[in-house]
């Protein structure tokens, strides 16, 4: 583990998200902040804000909900993830369940760039995210096990090396929409071109900009497109060019609300990424769901298949490609997919003492 400075100031607020209305208690937000926070670069910062929703109450089994790149807790908390799997009899019901969800670092309201150091900010890693998340668990939030880790994109990798960098902490683990292996190929080289795009732009200025770049909104339509929505779904509802074309302007009319440093760092942070090395690391049982159209990460190339044998007591549910599906965006946007396989795996999986 990397060196920290353990005394760090633990503040609760219990204030519910605005945007709310599900069949499950009302989320909760808290922020715990780490002091000289070392991150792998070897560089620190004096403080690291970690900010997190919770649903239901810390009397229940304690489960550990990781969003994607550029996400947030918020991103967590819709009617096609949260409506699911929260409510009353469904897989992570919040009245047997404590659901914590993290803002990783440089994301949603923990510290992240665009809080003043701008381009001076820290470049982090999914390491750094995992210390951080496992800080505020362990020493803010006094959680000695858990339950269960689920994580979707970015979540999903995170899921992977949780249970390589700290195999006892949990029963079980759900990566989703990830593979634990290197990040290369057209997954890499698509991140790449979105970052560099940016780079380039004259507005963005090495950081130093007083407006958002304007190529910025170009950028994330083009990755967004090409790396997340299905092939039959694009299909279903883009048939001919004039569809095509008012999606394509759809998406452009969209206003970005991100920070293009936040973007960038929260994007680049997965380059060192490759959870290949100490997958056998990994003890509690595996339930990897990923989509079949998930263009990110294509099941045709055997990738995740060759690497789920090495793991002791892991296995894979594809959901089959359909208009339902939403490629890379199926398991956050449709987790009545696969809710069924997720209570069945929850309720075969061992349970240790808390």
């Amino acid at each position: 583990m990397k060196p920290f400075n353990t005394l760090a100031v633990f503040a609760f607020v219990m204030l519910p998200l605005t945007a709310y209305a599900a069949d499950y208690p009302a989320p909760k937000q808290g922020e715990w902040i780490a002091h000289n926070f070392k991150f792998h670069t070897g560089e620190m910062l004096p403080e690291v804000r970690l900010h997190y929703t919770t649903v239901g109450e810390p009397t229940g089994q304690p489960v550990l909900v990781l969003h994607g790149s550029g996400g947030s807790a918020a991103r967590m908390l819709t009617p096609g993830f949260a409506g699911e799997l929260f409510g009353p009899g469904q897989p992570l019901d919040a009245k047997k369940y404590y659901i914590i969800i993290t803002d990783a670092v440089g994301h949603g309201q923990s510290s992240k760039p665009s809080d003043g150091l701008k381009a001076k900010f820290p470049k982090y890693d999914y390491d750094d995210m995992v210390e951080a998340q496992h800080l505020l668990l362990t020493e803010g939030l006094k959680i000695k096990h858990l339950r269960l880790i689920i994580g979707n994109s970015m979540g999903g990798m995170q899921t992977w090396m949780w249970g390589e960098k700290y195999p006892d902490y949990m029963d079980a683990l759900v990566p989703m929409a990830a593979q634990p292996t290197a990040m290369a190929s057209r997954n890499w080289m698509l991140r790449r071109m979105m970052l560099e795009t940016i780079r380039h732009d004259p507005g963005y200025n090495n950081g130093n900009y007083t407006t958002q770049p304007s190529i910025m909104p170009i950028a994330i339509t083009f990755f967004g497109i090409a790396t997340s929505g299905g092939t039959l779904n694009y299909q279903n509802i883009a048939p001919t060019n004039a569809k095509a074309n008012a999606y394509v302007d759809k998406r452009l009319a969209a206003p970005v609300k991100a920070d293009a440093n936040d973007f960038l760092w929260a994007w680049g942070s997965s380059a060192d990424y490759d959870a290949a090395p100490d997958l056998e690391k990994i003890q509690a049982p595996v339930l990897a769901i990923n989509a079949a159209d998930d263009e990110r990460n294509p099941p045709e190339t055997g990738v995740l298949d060759r690497a789920m044998k090495r793991v002791k007591n892991g296995r894979v549910y594809l959901i089959p490609a359909s208009t339902e599906t939403r490629g890379h965006g199926t398991t956050s946007s449709n987790a009545g997919l696969y809710a069924k396989q997720l209570e069945e795996f929850l309720q075969a999986a061992p349970q240790k003492a808390m």
